[in-house]
């Protein structure tokens, strides 16, 4: 134990932040997904797009848990938890090479846990073969993913309820880290 374990052992856990653990989706996070994606849309996309933008977005999706359980059968779906909650996650097309979404608990946003979501579903790509992903990021995303390697393939617009919401087309190439 070198001096660095020491003082971050003598914090006590509610003092170093919420502990967030990762894992493949259950059906039991499915209402949790639905919350997530509604409050993250509604409130953490507030910066970039207008109410009426985020209000059609949100909607383009049900805030049903049965919804969101569903997509588990489409997606390989990763959680991050905290307290036995879903704060966040991704949905991955694991034959297609793209993230589908990745989304975080308004409160939660800026914390490093779309990013271990990100490390976590490249690892599963690179397991699966792919050396190159794809995914479509919002504009509350895609500043910090073009920091993180990934290269930007131009801007789009996609519909959603009647409103027209902007957002980039992404690739990133992964390269397996030998240990």
């Amino acid at each position: 134990m070198n001096s660095s374990d020491t003082a971050r052992d003598a914090v006590p856990p509610s003092a170093q932040g919420p502990r967030i653990l990762y894992r493949l989706a259950k059906a039991s996070d499915a209402a949790d997904q639905a919350e997530v994606f509604h409050h993250a849309v509604l409130q953490g996309a507030a910066a970039h797009y207008d109410r009426a933008e985020r209000e059609a977005w949100a909607a383009a999706l049900p805030r049903e848990a049965c919804a969101w359980a569903a997509r588990h059968a489409l997606y390989t779906t990763l959680v991050a938890t905290c307290d036995g909650r879903c704060v966040g996650f991704a949905e991955l097309d694991m034959s297609a090479a793209r993230i589908v979404t990745l989304y975080v608990w308004p409160s939660l946003a800026r914390r490093g846990i779309g990013t271990t979501l990100l490390v976590h579903a490249e690892r599963l790509f690179l397991e699966h073969g792919h050396g190159l992903i794809r995914m479509e990021a919002s504009l509350v995303l895609v500043g910090s993913l073009l920091k993180r390697g990934w290269r930007d393939l131009g801007e789009e617009w996609v519909e959603r309820g009647g409103e027209r919401l902007r957002r980039h087309r992404l690739e990133k190439r992964l390269v397996a880290v030998e240990t």
